[in-house]
């Protein structure tokens, strides 16, 4: 810890702060962290090989990449990325998997291009021996997906920072469940992370992106606003709340 700079030992406090808190890494575990070659999943990636260096407790890290056959570039993307997992001294797998022909009905929104990802992750933890799975979700992602289910699906849900699938044959952490957007963009920054920029055509119109502009739009004039997002589930007050059934939120 002590080349890093003040944003990294910042950053990779908090992250230890999350593991501690929901215990989401022991003695012996191998970790298979999912990489996008985004700034949040290579920080991730980052942060955990470089905790391993110090930590009292041995754990494997591994990166798993996805391509899909809507991706731009794939091979210079692979390559950029081969190059970082090499330098930092991490074990890497890529998966290739295609999807655009498989989608008979057309669909191109984001829940079925990150579901399909999510199988080949689960399927390659599975076949390496791997189970639990890392994922670089934030606060920012917490707070925007609160929103989007109340506005969009009309339910009360989020991301949990531990996620047992499949009678706990995997388990799905996040470390990164404490920090903002802004906070790992500053690490990213400062560890000269090269991250590649997302290519997706819908990336600029998508209904994370209009939740985005709402909540930075807030939060000018309150800087609370995405905690009070994510506390919100937990301070329910029932008394001004009321019921209403299935057949009566038909006239609603």
């Amino acid at each position: 810890m002590k080349n890093m700079s003040k944003k990294e030992y910042f950053v990779s406090k908090k992250v230890g702060m999350a593991i501690n808190r929901y215990d989401m890494i022991s003695e012996g575990d191998k970790v298979l962290v999912g990489v996008s070659g985004g700034k949040d999943s290579l920080t991730l990636l980052r942060v955990l090989v470089e905790r391993k260096r110090w930590l009292p407790i041995d754990y494997e890290v591994k990166a798993i990449h996805v391509t899909t056959d809507y991706d731009e570039k794939p091979k210079v993307k692979k390559k950029v990325l081969k190059e970082y997992f090499e330098s930092i001294g991490c074990g890497y797998v890529f998966k290739d998997i295609e999807i655009a022909e498989k989608n008979k009905r057309k669909r191109e929104d984001c829940f079925w291009c990150s579901w399909n990802r999510r199988k080949a992750i689960f399927q390659t933890a599975d076949e390496l021996g791997f189970k639990k799975i890392a994922l670089g979700h934030h606060k920012d992602d917490v707070a925007e997906t609160i929103m989007m289910n109340l506005i969009y699906n009309g339910e009360i849900s989020g991301i949990n920072p531990v996620q047992r699938l499949f009678n706990g044959k995997i388990i799905i952490v996040r470390p990164l469940i404490f920090l903002e957007e802004k906070e790992i963009l500053g690490y990213a920054g400062s560890a000269g992370i090269p991250t590649i920029k997302a290519r997706c055509p819908r990336d600029k119109d998508s209904k994370r992106a209009a939740v985005k502009d709402v909540i930075l739009r807030l939060s000018k004039d309150n800087p609370d606003i995405k905690t009070n997002i994510i506390k919100a589930p937990n301070k329910i007050k029932e008394e001004y709340i009321s019921e209403i059934t299935e057949e009566e939120s038909a006239y609603i």
